[in-house]
């Protein structure tokens, strides 16, 4: 059965809306959306542990990563749960956001359901940028908007 879920992102400039979809327990999770109010380029884009944002995106604690591994890119076999890479703004400082990923769910102990998105600031390396942050955040700067995740209604 298929699983919808979304999140509606919140910034001091940057704000969006994020749709995350999975037809059943065992499939890839399709992320898509929009977020506007970027200046154009890459900015790094993650699943963090926790739904709190009370403290803005503070309080959403780091990266999603129950197997304890290090940073890395969306198709890198070594990354946390919710290392979704970057996604990219135009000059119009929108970002389309399209993302097929297999490691995320909507459902299971890997379900990304009631935890935060996060849009940062700059870009992320990928864990491969040598930077003393590289193989934890990804070195990618100030989180600049964020959204629980929560189940919505399928279309």
């Amino acid at each position: 059965m298929p699983i919808r879920a979304v999140a509606v992102l919140i910034g001091e400039v940057v704000s969006g809306t994020v749709f995350f979809d999975q037809d059943g327990p065992t499939s890839e999770v399709k992320v898509s959306g929009e977020v506007k109010g970027l200046s154009q380029g890459l900015h790094g884009f993650h699943i963090h542990e926790f739904g709190d944002n009370t403290n803005g995106c503070t309080s959403a604690g780091p990266h999603f990563n129950p197997e304890n591994k290090e940073h890395g890119g969306p198709t890198d076999a070594d990354r946390h749960v919710g290392d979704l890479g970057n996604i990219c703004a135009e000059a119009n400082g929108v970002a389309k956001v399209s993302i097929t990923d297999k490691m995320i769910s909507l459902c299971g102990p890997l379900s990304i359901i009631g935890r935060t998105i996060v849009v940062h600031a700059d870009p992320d390396d990928l864990g491969k940028g040598g930077h003393e942050l590289s193989k934890t955040t990804g070195n990618a700067g100030a989180r600049v908007a964020c959204g629980v995740i929560g189940i919505t209604k399928s279309s």
